[in-house]
């Protein structure tokens, strides 16, 4: 059985903004995405 890690991570637009809970198996990489616009969806319309 191999194991697996996961985080559950919340990031907010800005004070009173949008906050978006996801999921993932590397944070610092999917945080770099999520504040570079680099994946299309949701939160690519708030960067």
């Amino acid at each position: 059985m191999r194991d697996h890690l996961y985080f559950v991570y919340m990031l907010a637009s800005g004070h009173y903004g949008t906050l978006y809970v996801g999921v993932t198996n590397d944070l610092e990489r999917r945080v770099y995405q999520h504040r570079e616009g680099l994946v299309p969806g949701f939160t690519k319309n708030m960067a």
